[in-house]
């Protein structure tokens, strides 16, 4: 599928971003790539892989990072070929955005680096689509600049995705105005569940979270008309070598998009 069919496919709605965190491996990826696949078949919808190469914004130096661009670009591919899917992988520094682009279709900038100019144009320049994930420290309607970065450097293919805003030291809360806010540029609105459940740094040295909180974000997110959904998931989120505890468990991940993309009610 070129970019072209798959960001008019983002348009109409019905999506989803979802993978684990990081790639911790060849066969957790293919596994967890053909499970969710099967489960977004289930619903109907356009379905995006994402996992990262590289986590360069953790919170420690210890920290897990992942395979790196080369290997982790390999397995990606693996993805792509095995089982006919779009790619969507971040990158953090201008000179990843070309040589990622050869195997991604949607090119994500992190939310801490949204503003970075350099990056967003140099993603933009690869005519792949790019997911601007709105920092933590603006609000809906300044994300309006970054689009413009891109869209102004020769892409209108852009994607804003909400996760959460700052509240004090180490807690995230979404204010939902934002999602409306930025719909109204005309580009694909994604909410971001599982970083937006995060408590960025606050588990000594990672950031901590509570995934119990992911139905309740998903179900206000399809209140206010996002257009797509963005998950993390993983068959055991507690063994995670990244973002664990925020991220869904895969035996619960039916009953969230449930909530998502079909109205259900949450029980209790």
């Amino acid at each position: 599928m070129d970019s072209n069919t798959l960001y008019n496919k983002l348009k109409e709605g019905n999506f989803l971003i979802s993978g684990p965190c990081v790639i911790e491996g060849e066969d957790m990826i293919l596994r967890l790539a053909e499970k969710i696949k099967k489960i977004s078949e289930d619903f109907d919808l356009t379905y995006i892989f994402k996992a990262s190469f590289d986590k360069a914004n953790r919170t420690s130096i210890t920290s897990f990072r992942g395979p790196g661009m080369e290997e982790g670009l390999k397995i990606l591919q693996k993805v792509k070929d095995q089982f006919d899917l779009p790619i969507c992988t971040d990158i953090h520094e201008s000179y990843q955005a070309s040589p990622v682009s050869e195997v991604a279709d949607i090119l994500q900038i992190p939310a801490f680096l949204c503003r970075q100019t350099d990056l967003l144009v140099a993603s933009a320049e690869t005519g792949r689509i790019i997911n601007i994930k709105k920092g933590q420290f603006l609000s809906g309607n300044d994300m309006k600049y970054p689009a413009q970065k891109v869209v102004d450097a020769g892409n209108d293919k852009v994607v804003l995705t909400e996760r959460g805003n700052m509240m004090g030291y180490g807690n995230l809360v979404v204010d939902y105005r934002n999602i409306v806010d930025m719909k109204q540029f005309g580009f694909p609105v994604v909410m971001d569940v599982t970083h937006s459940t995060q408590k960025p740094g606050g588990l000594d040295g990672k950031s901590g979270g509570n995934r119990a909180y992911a139905p309740y974000l998903t179900a206000a997110a399809a209140a206010v008309g996002a257009n797509g959904f963005f998950f993390e998931v993983h068959e055991n989120p507690d063994e995670a070598l990244c973002d664990g505890p925020n991220m869904v468990k895969l035996e619960d991940f039916k009953n969230i998009l449930e909530i998502a993309f079909e109205g259900k009610r949450i029980n209790g």
